[in-house]
């Protein structure tokens, strides 16, 4: 009988004891996926395709040939590129659309024998913090099915939460990773701008997204990143020096300086009981010795705002794109070439795509242009140069990942200013192009988990993976 694994250190363990074969794990997923199709996580599952891939991996393993990922399913956000299988967006514009290529992390993940799944459901274009926004409509949270996973990686986060894949690949543009990854009660990882190739992650905000795991486990979440770092010569954004060994997680040493921003602790949408378990776990770090200071964000207001401007605007652009003509939906009623693109795409975009299209096209408009989006890069700026400022005291940055548990599906739908808050305390890491990481150490009364974030400085993985690993050990088992 399989049982539910949580690392990959683990399952390799009973593979290595010849307890576990890689097709019997494989096949226990697909069983679970079955079971929990109501749940909505997959667009598309690929079950021959995976069972033949865990044939030849478990082949290559007995031969002492495989890869570093034997036996880790992994299953793909809606958004990432593997040659010849659908890649929608979670959108109708791009109808029955194939890959021509594989992304970068697929390759790098096939490389080391990972098995691919499926492809996950998420909010349409991974604009969303709820994962109603898809075309296929919303996913369900497995741990309360009348709740939202969260988004846009919602499907990604459902999926590692059911036990339905060892792990997920999920993008994040102002939260799309951590804030699912808090509501579902997983781990899940923002690496440093540019950390991880966008090379195959279809474009949101090309500025701010970045691809990262989503994992029961920091150490998986650490040799996922370690896999799929490094510099791409097909992404001119890519940073160009070799990762570090990040799966090596060292342990702690010396005492901390950690921050923690006042903002968030005094802002009146925070609920009670996450405020008092980040006291909580303030308090007994400072018990151990550390360093854990309150620090002065005034920003916390302007954040929302500034990332909206900014990435509608480059969604704006990158979606031009999809017009009707090229690849994908194409409106049966067109006729013309000015009605094929206007009618491919008002029936093509869902509501809060074509929100959010509008509202960059203005951004970016004559006359517009220096009032919003000059703005908008101004202030990235000042709360890109505020955040150095508190690395150069401090270590790390601590705040609640999400302001609350996960909400009912249907509960902000019609309020989307309600919707964009619930990014108000991931978005600084994008807008400051740091990594950040969400960790399951709260409960709420409700019996649903929230996350507590830890920022670091640009480049910081390593750290904060040794940081994460020891506040997992320290409070994850006493919430």
């Amino acid at each position: 009988m399989v049982k539910r694994f949580n690392s990959i250190s683990e399952i390799q363990g009973e593979l290595a004891a010849g307890t576990l074969t890689i097709p019997e794990l494989t096949q226990y997923y697909l069983d679970r996926i079955h079971s929990h199709e109501h749940l909505n996580a997959f667009l598309e599952v690929w079950a021959e395709e995976a069972i033949q891939k865990a044939i030849e991996v478990q082949e290559k393993w007995k031969s002492g040939t495989s890869g570093r990922l034997a036996g880790m399913v992994i299953a793909l956000k809606d958004n990432i590129c593997y040659r010849n299988h659908k890649v929608s967006a979670s959108s109708r514009i791009l109808g029955d659309f194939e890959s021509l290529f594989d992304s970068t992390v697929v390759e790098r993940l096939q490389a080391e024998d990972a098995i691919f799944i499926g492809r996950c459901n998420c909010d349409e274009f991974a604009m969303g913090s709820s994962n109603e926004n898809s075309a296929f409509g919303p996913v369900s949270n497995p741990l309360d099915e009348s709740r939202v996973p969260g988004g846009s990686s919602g499907g990604s986060a459902a999926a590692v939460a059911a036990d339905l894949c060892l792990a997920a690949l999920g993008s994040d543009t102002g939260g799309s990773i951590r804030q699912p990854a808090s509501l579902t009660g997983i781990v899940g990882l923002k690496p440093t701008y540019g950390r991880v190739s966008r090379h195959g992650l279809i474009a949101y905000a090309s500025s701010f997204d970045q691809i990262g795991p989503m994992t029961a486990s920091v150490e998986d979440a650490a040799l996922l990143l370690e896999i799929m770092a490094g510099p791409d010569a097909f992404d001119g954004t890519a940073i160009q020096e070799a990762p570090a060994t990040y799966s090596a997680i060292k342990p702690v040493e010396g005492k901390l300086r950690i921050a923690y921003l006042r903002d968030c602790i005094d802002s009146p949408g925070l609920n009670p009981e996450v405020r008092a378990r980040l006291m909580q776990v303030i308090e007994e770090l400072r018990s151990e010795g550390h360093v854990v200071e309150p620090v002065d964000f005034p920003y916390l207001d302007y954040i929302v705002p500034a990332y909206y401007v900014l990435t509608t605007a480059e969604a704006s652009s990158n979606l031009a794109r999809f017009d009707g003509i090229h690849y994908g939906y194409r409106s049966p009623d067109a006729v013309g070439i000015e009605a094929t693109y206007r009618k491919s795409r008002s029936e093509g975009f869902g509501p809060e795509v074509k929100r959010r299209i509008m509202l960059g096209t203005f951004v970016l408009s004559s006359g517009y242009y220096d009032a919003y989006y000059t703005r908008g890069q101004r202030v990235r700026q000042i709360i890109r140069t505020a955040t150095n400022q508190i690395f150069e005291q401090y270590a790390f940055i601590l705040t609640p990942t999400t302001t609350n548990e996960a909400f009912a599906l249907g509960d902000n739908t019609k309020d989307p200013i309600a919707m964009y808050l619930e990014d108000i305390f991931t978005v600084q890491a994008n807008l400051a192009g740091i990594p950040a990481i969400s960790l399951p150490l709260g409960t709420k009364s409700s019996g649903l988990p929230f996350g507590i974030q830890v920022m670091g400085p640009s480049g910081s993985e390593e750290t904060i993976f040794s940081f994460s690993s020891y506040l997992m050990d320290r409070f994850s088992s006493n919430h």
